[in-house]
C-alpha cells in the first residue's frame, strides 16, 4: 500500500480522538511558548548583573519566575506526552480489533493464500511498531514543529540580521530529511515484508517440529531460517544506515548555525547592538531552533517505519470480505435433501477440478465419497459447506427458511442462505481436529455452548469419551491447550466426535473422522454414528472401507469427476476403478 494512502487510512482513526489531540496540540504550545521564555528571563538576570551589579532581591524575582515558568512548562509536557500515549495505544486498539474482525470475515481462499505466520505479524509485530512510531510522532513532532515557529518569531524580533543566517542554513537541514526519508520508507517497507516472512517460517517449523524430527530435516530448516535471517539482516542494515545519517548530519548543520550565530553576534555586542543577555539568549534559541531538526529527521524515519507496517496492517483490514448475507434467508429447519447441478469450481482458474457434477440425496442417506489425493473430495465438503462458492452450477437444500416476514418451505440455493444458518445445520468432523485452551467440558459445549453438564457427559459417553475424560486430573474441568497438550490424536478427535453428538445436527460430514483411533474404539464409535445417522444426511470421506462399506451410495472421483456410483456390491460386480481400489487395498483417502 502506499505511503499517502496509508496516512489518509491512519488519519480517519485518529479523527475519534480530536478532542484529546487539540488538548495535546494545547499543551505543546503551552510548553514551547514558557520553554522559549525562559531564556529571556535568564538574560534579564544575565544583563542585570552584567550591567547594574548584583541585586539579590531582583536576581531572585527573576529566578522564581523562570522556576514558575519551568514548572508550567514541565507540567504541560507531562500532560502532553501522557494524552498522546493514550491517542497512540487507543487508535492502535482500534487497529488491532478491525484487524481481528476483518479476519473473520475474510474468504477461506485468502487463509489458504497466505502464511498463517505472515499475518500473525502483520497484527502483532507491525501493529507494534506504528505504536512505537505514533508515540514518537505525537510528542515530538509536534513540539519540534513549534519550537522551530516560535524561535524565528523570537529571533526576529530580537535582531532580524542574525536570524537571517539561521535561516540560510536551514535548508540544509531540510534537504538532509528529504534525502533519509526517500531512502528509509521503501527499505523499512522491505524489512517489515521479510520479518512477516521469517514469523511465517518459525510458525510452520512449529506447528511441524514432530515431522521436521521425524525426517531428520533440522538442518534444511536451518539452512531455510539462515538465508531468510540474512536477508532481513541485510534490509535491516541499509535501513538502518541511512536512518542513522540524521544524527551526525544534523549535529554538523547544528554546529555550523551556532557558530555563525556565535561570530555575527559577537560583533554586535562590540559594535553595541546588543546586550551580553541578549546574545546568550540568541544563542540558546539557536541552539533550540536547530535540535528539533535533528529530533524530527529522527521521528520522520521512525514514522516512515511506522508508515510501512502500516501499510501492510491496512492492506489486511481492506482485504475484500466475504460476499455479505444479512439480506439472505436463515435455515430453520432442513429437511436433509440436497441438491447438486451441474457444479464446476477451481481453486485457480486455469486449473479445473471439478467438472459438471450432479448428485441428489435424499433426507438420512449415507454418501461416501472416495478416490486418489487430490481428485475433489474435501473440495465438495467445502463447497457444501460455503467455505467456497461454486462458480458454475447450483448446490440446494430443502427446509423451512424465515425471513421478517414469516416461516416458509422452499429448495433453496446454498448462495440465498446465509452462512451461520447453513453451517449450523451440519456436524462436522475432520481428521485435523481443533481445540481451544478451556476445559474439556467447554471444548466440547462448542457444538451446543448452553449444554448443560449432564448433557455433555451423555454426549461423551455415546462416544466412548467418558473413560478417559474420567482418567484425567480434574475430569470433565481440566485444562487443555490449542494443541491437546497431554491428549493423543486418538482422544482429541474423540472429544471433536463428542461435538457434534451433543449438537446433533440434521446433516453430518465426517471427513476420516476416525483416522486416529484404534481398530476396537472405532468398532463402537461406529455404533454410536449409526444411532448418530438415523435419519440425518450424511457425508463420508474415508478411506477406511469400514466406514463406507454400509453407505447408500459411493462416489468414486478421479480427476474433479463422478466416475462411478452405486453401492459398495454394485461397485465391486462392475470391477471398474473402485474394484481396482478395493482390491488393492489402499489409495481411498
Amino acid at each position: 500500500m502506499k505511503q499517502k494512502s496509508s496516512l489518509k487510512i491512519l488519519m480517519n482513526y485518529l479523527k475519534p480522538y480530536s478532542f484529546k489531540i487539540i488538548i495535546s496540540l494545547t499543551c505543546a504550545v503551552i510548553n514551547v511558548v514558557m520553554t522559549l521564555y525562559t531564556p529571556i528571563i535568564i538574560a534579564d538576570a544575565i544583563d542585570l548583573i552584567a550591567y547594574e551589579g548584583f541585586e539579590l532581591t531582583r536576581v531572585s524575582a527573576i529566578l522564581t519566575r523562570a522556576f514558575i515558568v519551568a514548572l508550567i512548562a514541565g507540567a504541560s509536557q507531562l500532560i502532553m506526552n501522557n494524552i498522546n500515549n493514550d491517542i497512540a495505544f487507543m487508535s492502535v486498539k482500534d487497529i488491532r480489533n478491525d484487524a481481528f474482525k476483518k479476519l473473520q470475515k475474510l474468504p477461506l481462499g485468502y487463509i489458504d493464500r497466505n502464511p498463517q505466520g505472515g499475518i500473525v505479524s502483520r497484527i502483532i509485530a507491525d501493529v507494534d511498531q506504528l505504536s512505537d512510531g505514533l508515540i514518537m510522532g505525537f510528542t515530538q513532532l509536534f513540539t519540534g514543529i513549534m519550537t522551530i515557529l516560535g524561535t524565528l518569531i523570537f529571533m526576529v524580533r530580537m535582531n532580524y540580521r542574525i536570524a537571517a543566517v539561521v535561516i540560510v542554513l536551514t535548508p540544509v537541514s531540510l534537504f538532509i530529511a528529504k534525502f533519509v526519508t526517500s531512502k528509509t520508507y521503501t527499505l523499512f517497507s522491505k524489512q517489515s515484508s521479510i520479518r512477516g516472512d521469517q514469523t511465517a517460517l518459525i510458525n510452520e517449523i512449529l506447528n511441524n517440529f514432530k515431522v521436521v524430527k521425524a525426517y531428520s530435516h533440522e538442518e534444511a530448516t536451518l539452512e531455510d531460517y539462515e538465508e531468510i535471517n540474512s536477508e532481513l539482516k541485510d534490509a535491516s542494515l541499509k535501513a538502518i544506515f541511512y536512518s542513522s545519517l540524521t544524527n551526525p548530519a544534523t549535529r554538523f548543520v547544528n554546529s555550523l548555525i551556532y557558530a555563525a550565530v556565535t561570530l555575527f553576534g559577537a560583533l554586535v555586542v562590540i559594535s553595541g547592538g546588543m546586550t551580553i543577555g541578549t546574545l546568550v539568549c540568541f544563542l540558546n534559541y539557536a541552539t533550540q531552533y536547530t535540535k528539533p531538526f535533528n529530533e524530527i529527521t529522527g521521528v520522520i524515519t521512525e514514522l516512515q517505519n511506522a508508515l510501512a507496517c502500516a501499510g501492510r496492517i491496512f492492506q489486511l483490514i481492506n482485504e475484500e470480505r466475504e460476499s455479505s448475507d444479512d439480506d439472505s434467508l436463515k435455515l430453520s429447519d432442513p429437511s436433509g435433501n440436497v441438491f447438486i447441478d451441474k457444479v464446476d469450481f477451481s481453486y485457480l482458474p486455469d486449473k479445473k477440478l471439478i467438472e459438471n457434477l450432479s448428485l441428489s440425496v435424499k433426507s438420512g442417506e449415507r454418501i461416501a465419497i472416495v478416490g486418489p489425493t487430490g481428485c475433489g473430495k474435501t473440495t465438495i465438503i467445502n463447497l457444501l459447506m460455503r467455505f467456497y462458492d461454486v462458480n458454475e452450477g447450483s448446490i440446494s437444500l430443502e427446509g423451512e427458511f424465515y425471513r421478517d416476514k414469516g416461516t416458509f418451505s422452499s429448495k433453496e440455493d446454498i448462495r440465498n442462505i446465509t452462512r451461520k444458518s447453513l453451517r449450523s445445520s451440519y456436524g462436522m468432523v475432520l481428521q485435523e481436529t481443533w481445540l481451544r485452551n478451556a476445559t474439556v467440558l467447554d471444548n466440547i459445549r462448542i457444538g451446543k455452548p448452553h449444554a448443560t453438564r449432564e448433557e455433555v457427559i451423555a454426549a461423551a459417553k455415546e462416544c466412548h469419551a467418558h473413560s478417559f475424560i474420567r482418567r484425567l486430573e480434574k475430569g470433565y474441568d481440566t485444562m487443555i491447550s490449542e494443541d491437546g497438550g497431554q491428549l493423543s490424536q486418538g482422544q482429541k478427535q474423540l472429544l471433536c466426535i463428542s461435538r457434534v453428538m451433543l449438537a446433533l445436527p440434521q446433516m453430518l460430514i465426517l471427513d476420516e473422522a476416525t483416522s486416529s483411533i484404534d481398530t476396537r474404539t472405532e468398532m463402537r464409535i461406529q455404533d454410536a454414528f449409526l444411532k448418530l445417522m438415523q435419519g440425518r444426511t450424511t457425508f463420508i470421506v474415508a478411506h477406511r472401507l469400514s466406514t463406507i462399506k454400509n453407505s447408500d451410495l459411493i462416489l468414486v472421483m478421479k480427476d474433479g469427476k463422478v466416475i462411478e456410483q452405486g453401492k459398495h456390491l454394485e461397485l465391486l460386480e462392475k470391477k471398474g476403478f473402485y474394484s481396482k481400489l478395493y482390491k488393492a487395498g489402499s489409495g481411498l483417502e
